[in-house]
């Protein structure tokens, strides 16, 4: 389980609006190589971890407007959670945001790549928010190219 927190020089609606939709997450959550919209609430990741794809789906759990936006693992080969708090800071023109992220197994321990990969979270988490930050004001966002194209991710039964 990773936790960190970054301020960002932009008011809270614009900086919601940036992180309410996961299949922006690989615009600055370098681990994630891709996510699919199914449907408003359903969100097909895909990542590779020493060389073993790993796939999962999730579903937002809790979406309350610039207050907090969570998710959890519905099925797949990698259990993820996350949650997102947003702060208004400054009278409105900065915004602190949470995130809370964690990565498990759904069954056994964790080969070595993998428990690299979840104990490297914290450390990298801390990249990745800055990484947004460094989009989000510069207004790039938007624009920023995820470096493969967005595919289908065949969905897997745990």
């Amino acid at each position: 389980m990773a936790h960190e927190r970054i301020e960002v020089d932009l008011p809270l609606a614009k900086v919601y609006e940036l992180l309410c939709n996961p299949v922006h997450f690989p615009k600055f959550l370098h681990r994630i190589e891709k996510v699919e919209k199914v449907n408003s609430q359903t969100f097909n990741y895909k990542t590779t971890i020493g060389g073993e794809e790993f796939q999962w789906t999730t579903n937002i759990i809790d979406n309350l407007r610039n207050t907090r936006f969570a998710w959890i693992t519905i099925n797949g080969n990698l259990n993820q959670t996350g949650t997102i708090r947003f702060t208004p800071l400054n009278n409105g023109s900065k915004t602190r945001v949470d995130i809370s992220l964690d990565y498990r197994t759904f069954f056994g321990e964790a080969d070595e790549d993998l428990a690299a990969f979840i104990d490297g979270l914290p450390e990298q988490l801390v990249k990745d928010l800055q990484t947004f930050k460094n989009l989000a004001e510069s207004d790039t966002f938007k624009d920023e190219e995820i470096t493969e194209p967005i595919e289908a991710v065949k969905e897997v039964t745990a």
